[in-house]
């Protein structure tokens, strides 16, 4: 980046006068603030207490920014993911593709599709194409894993 750049180049956030940035800057974006719930003890687990029932959240459990949380609105059926400062989850980050998958909410639940990413999706450490996820499986979208978790009924 320039030193006299006013703006970032990829997002276009203002950037501080006089503050210089050295080496690769790599930031996460939660679509909703940042926070966390806890121990992510709950991996493997069908439901998560605390969620609404209906929604689902990723929590980054390895990688930059572990510990965030992002909600994925469940009244919106697809949520994108990517590099693309219109993305939804916006990860700057080179390993991202700037459009790198979907998740998608439908009638049999909530879905995962890579939409041509370089460096392709993974549910469980398999590369997936299109996969149905279930509470607790593990995403990974260029360096970040997250957790999948799904709102219990009760």
């Amino acid at each position: 980046m320039p030193r006299d750049a006013h703006f970032c180049p990829e997002c276009g956030t203002s950037l501080e006068a006089g503050v210089e940035f050295t080496g690769a800057i790599t930031s996460v974006i939660p679509l909703t603030g940042t926070g966390t719930s806890g121990s992510i003890a709950a991996v493997g687990a069908e439901r998560q207490p605390g969620i609404k029932p209906g929604s689902a959240m990723l929590v980054v459990h390895r990688g930059p920014g572990e510990g965030t949380e992002f909600p994925l609105d469940p009244s919106k059926d697809v949520v994108t993911i990517g590099r693309a400062p219109e993305a939804d989850l916006f990860f700057d980050d080179v390993t991202v593709s700037r459009h790198h998958a979907e998740i998608r909410r439908g009638a049999e639940g909530w879905s995962i599709r890579d939409v041509g990413s370089l460096n392709g999706t993974y549910v469980n450490r398999r590369r997936v194409d299109d996969r149905r996820l279930a509470g607790g499986d593990e995403l990974q979208i260029g360096r970040f894993r997250f957790v999948f978790l799904v709102g219990s009924d009760s």
